[in-house]
């Protein structure tokens, strides 16, 4: 195991960082290929992975080497390659799964945006519209309809993984009606409704995304009789009244974007209302590394931004919102828990 007395010299591990888009690939490509899923629990050789995956033989001990390199599988004594914690979350059956993560973040768009980097920092403007000659969602789901689903599922990921962090959270006994405002699929909601059944809730979505909604959600399913499901873009309008809103990582965008949600959630919940704000932040969070990360692929493809505390606490007293509490719901996300001002 490396430790601070065993790591790198600063040459070595500059070195190291630089060949940063060889592991972000290799990790694809062992996505892509299934690896992780072929290997069972006892160590495989790999003929028999090669096999199984429909590669090559010595290619695959290739990138399964440079992948144990970081710890994702490992090779025994015999030339074998056995699962670890990490190789395992590739698998698409672990129920803690980030393979459609780790596709979404290595799509093809990303290599042809992470080298404008330097321009993107210049400008403080995405570099996606320059590339392709309209805006990242509008492009994805118009001319990238593949690299728009791996997208969906990424986010139906994460969101299913956060949704019980969220749900355990959040103490709602006092009230009636929550809504899940730019809240994907509905996960979060449904946990909500599942934990209080006596509560009614609402999710807001932009209508591809809502059609999708969760089946618990739907019609037939078990929280179906206390769900609406509203089509809409809540940057332009928030026709939900409720007593909680939850608004979780979508306060990304520009400036302007951010303030309008945020107004059109506290004209429709009006004095009183709880708004609960669920981010990643960049800052005092034990995810540094992957929140700076994705803070930096947000600037490049929609110009937009993680918060620090103190953006995100601005962006809310901005706005008019009563910040009450600030709590991390698991070690990604933090919680700000507000109060529409009477």
């Amino acid at each position: 195991m490396t430790t601070a007395q065993t790591a790198p010299p600063p040459p070595m591990r500059l070195r190291e960082l630089v060949f940063g888009a060889a592991c972000a690939a290799a990790l694809r490509a062992a996505a892509r290929l299934g690896v992780a899923d072929a290997l069972g629990d006892t160590p495989a050789t790999v003929e028999d992975l090669a096999a199984a995956v429909k590669t090559e033989p010595k290619p695959l001990r290739r990138l399964l080497r440079a992948l144990t390199c970081y710890g994702v599988f490992a090779e025994q004594g015999d030339g074998t390659f056995a699962h670890t914690d990490m190789s395992r979350l590739l698998r698409e059956d672990d129920p803690h799964s980030l393979r459609n993560i780790t596709l979404w973040c290595t799509e093809p768009w990303t290599w042809d945006a992470w080298p404008l980097l330097d321009e993107a920092v210049r400008t403080g403007q995405n570099v996606v519209q320059g590339l392709y000659g309209k805006e990242f969602f509008t492009w994805l789901n118009e001319d990238a309809p593949q690299s728009a689903e791996v997208f969906n599922r990424a986010m139906t990921t994460s969101s299913r993984q956060s949704a019980e962090d969220v749900a355990a959270l959040l103490d709602l006994s006092g009230s009636s009606s929550v809504a899940d405002i730019g809240g994907g699929q509905g996960h979060v909601v449904a946990s909500l409704l599942e934990k209080y059944p006596a509560m009614h809730g609402t999710l807001l979505d932009l209508p591809r995304v809502v059609e999708n909604a969760d089946p618990r959600l739907r019609e037939g399913g078990p929280l179906a009789d206390r769900v609406r499901i509203v089509p809409g873009d809540c940057r332009e309008a928030v026709p939900v009244q409720a007593d909680v809103y939850v608004i979780k990582n979508i306060l990304e965008w520009d400036d302007d974007s951010t303030a309008r949600a945020l107004r059109g959630v506290m004209a429709a919940g009006g004095p009183g209302a709880r708004v609960v704000v669920i981010e990643n932040l960049v800052d005092d969070t034990p995810s540094m590394r992957f929140s700076t990360a994705m803070d930096l692929l947000l600037l490049l493809n929609v110009g937009g931004a993680k918060h620090t505390t103190d953006s995100m606490v601005g962006r809310l007293t901005d706005a008019g919102l009563v910040i009450d509490d600030i709590r991390p719901v698991n070690p990604y996300l933090h919680a700000f828990d507000c109060t529409v001002p009477e």
